[in-house]
């Protein structure tokens, strides 16, 4: 298998800049999580996954590996999969494993504004028979658009959107986007949705700030992002990962903490900023649900549900939709 070649957004750089010098203009200073994920970011998010504190994506091959019959039953012949945000490929190479040797060719759509995640995932992909992948470096909405647009009317489609990366939404953008999945879909199509669910705040605390330091490595490496590719000048060891859970709005928050008061510019995004002794920057946000909250939210953007299964040890979700 061969992919095709990645559908590269021009104006990716000019959109990052933008939206860091955006971020760091609020209050509190922000930087969108989506720019955690550059090749050293990808790579240090797959060791995570490893980690025995972080049980997501444990639990979510469990389920796929169980249920991945069930999840592709009645898509027809030679349907269509759209993964928005690649990883390495694993969890949906366990999906299309269970074809067996069904002789129908499959082309697979990967979305994601991460080119090393991409060049993993078709890598992965690449060692199944009769699967066509075809590469979208670009944001999720406009990877959609690109794949659907490419979708024959005669084929099936399923959106896949795994490793609970809704909860990095906030809950009007998470609304939002079930609504334009919904809208990109046609009558009959699915979507795959995975979500992290509620779970004691010492488990969720161990695993967003675990003891090896991985996720704080992740955390900081954003900053080396932004000093190499926006020409900024953050000092690494000015700043620490700290990692709390906020109960009233079920997530938890992760930031980047400035140990002294500092400046900071970036002459690629053309800003500069000034920062208190204690000051932080919101890097990311992770939700977590309950069962039924992820099945009301779906029904109001449109989907019906067909199943969902959870796995009792992570407390994770898997719940197939159809539009």
């Amino acid at each position: 298998m061969t992919p095709v070649g990645a559908v590269a957004s021009p104006d990716l750089a000019v959109t990052f800049a933008c939206d860091v010098a955006e971020g760091l203009a609020k209050d509190p200073k922000r930087i969108p999580s989506r720019y955690l994920y550059d090749g050293l970011g990808s790579q240090l998010f797959e060791a995570i996954c490893e980690l025995p504190w972080y049980k997501i994506t444990r639990g979510e091959r469990s389920l796929l590996e169980q249920h991945a019959e069930a999840i592709l039953r009645d898509l027809g012949t030679s349907p269509t999969l759209i993964e928005l945000g690649a990883g390495n490929g694993e969890k949906l190479s366990l999906l299309l494993k269970s074809r067996g040797d069904d002789p129908d060719p499959m082309r697979v759509h990967l979305v994601d504004i991460s080119a090393t995640a991409l060049g993993l995932s078709s890598r992965t992909l690449g060692q199944l028979p009769r699967i066509e992948v075809v590469l979208h470096e670009t944001t999720y909405e406009r990877g959609l658009q690109e794949a659907c647009a490419q979708v024959g009317r005669a084929r099936a489609a399923m959106v896949v959107f795994l490793g609970s990366n809704i909860g990095n939404m906030a809950p009007a953008e998470s609304e939002q986007f079930l609504r334009d999945i919904w809208r990109g879909c046609r009558s009959g199509d699915r979507f795959l949705l995975g979500a992290d669910l509620v779970k004691p705040e010492r488990d969720l605390l161990a695993a967003y700030n675990d003891p090896l330091g991985v996720t704080a490595a992740f955390n900081k490496n954003v900053l080396v992002r932004l000093n190499r590719e926006l020409d900024g000048d953050f000092d690494l060891e000015a700043f620490e990962h700290h990692a709390v859970w906020n109960a009233d709005a079920a997530r938890i928050e992760s930031y980047l903490v400035s140990r002294i008061e500092q400046g900071v510019c970036l002459r690629g995004a053309g800003c500069c900023i000034r920062l208190a002794e204690g000051e932080p920057i919101w890097t990311e946000s992770s939700h977590k649900y309950e069962a039924e909250q992820i099945v009301y939210m779906a029904k109001q953007a449109g989907f019906s549900l067909r199943q969902q299964w959870i796995d009792p040890e992570s407390r994770f979700a898997l719940t197939l939709l159809e539009a």
